[in-house]
């Protein structure tokens, strides 16, 4: 069985779901939300397939969007036993550099949220890294279990964020072959603490980068690093499998 613990299901995204479902059948995925729509729509998803679950939060870029009944959606869907998470929450200074107080506040807000009903966090952290690890340090709790959705900072920074209990999503980025700071990091990381994701339908794989990613691609990025690591294939799934059914909780679901 492989995971992908990091992709973005929707009727928006894929004209037929039910095929990109299929085709990973054998598998699980975790659907993300970003804001009320597609969170809601995370709702309905994994309630209709078996093997789909979902982490539901509000995306830095999204925040403006914010009502009040932003927070009942996650709250009052927060304890239905397919929602495995919160997020995709976090910073993101790449597009939006003018609102960094608001971010923190809606990024801490919700990691309070977390810690209230013992959830994991799936963080977004783009060119915001100090200060994603500063509002970790500070917020949650010593138990707590957080992603780093889609890692790109370097070695040094995911050896300061080890003191938590954390993993790092990897996904297709790994393949491009100018991405030698996301290698590094892969080599001399543990994997212990990486988890597979797609990102799906963004950050296609080689050799399908400029199509529409898919969960279906997640053997693609186990290969890479297999590869990089110089082990087996086999070794990489079954021990990022085993990462993703801790973190997130699924061994009481599946």
């Amino acid at each position: 069985m492989i995971v992908d613990t990091h992709c973005h299901l929707s009727e928006d995204n894929y004209d037929n779901l039910d095929r990109i479902v299929e085709k990973m059948k054998d598998g699980i995925m975790i659907t993300a939300g970003c804001d009320d729509k597609t969170n809601l729509e995370v709702i309905d998803i994994v309630n209709k397939y078996n093997n789909v679950y979902g982490v539901i939060g509000i995306h830095p870029t999204e925040i403006d969007k914010i009502t009040e009944e932003t927070w009942d959606i996650i709250e009052n869907n927060i304890n239905n036993p397919k929602i495995v998470g919160i997020g995709e929450i976090g910073l993101d200074y790449y597009w939006n550099k003018d609102n960094k107080d608001k971010q923190k506040d809606i990024f801490i807000r919700q990691i309070m949220l977390a810690n209230k009903y013992n959830k994991p966090i799936v963080i977004h952290s783009r060119e915001a890294i100090e200060d994603t690890y500063n509002i970790i340090d500070k917020y949650c709790n010593k138990d707590s279990k957080i992603i780093l959705h889609c890692y790109s900072s370097s070695i040094e920074m995911a050896q300061k964020f080890m003191k938590f209990n954390i993993k790092f999503g990897v996904g297709g980025t790994i393949t491009f072959k100018n991405n030698k700071k996301l290698q590094e990091v892969v080599n001399k990381l543990d994997l212990s603490y990486i988890l597979l994701e797609t990102d799906s339908p963004y950050l296609t794989p080689d050799p399908y980068r400029g199509k529409k990613n898919e969960p279906y691609n997640t053997r693609i990025i186990a290969q890479k690093i297999a590869e990089i690591k110089n082990i087996n294939i086999e070794k990489v799934i079954n021990i990022t499998t085993n990462n993703a059914i801790s973190q997130f909780d699924l061994d009481k679901l599946i």
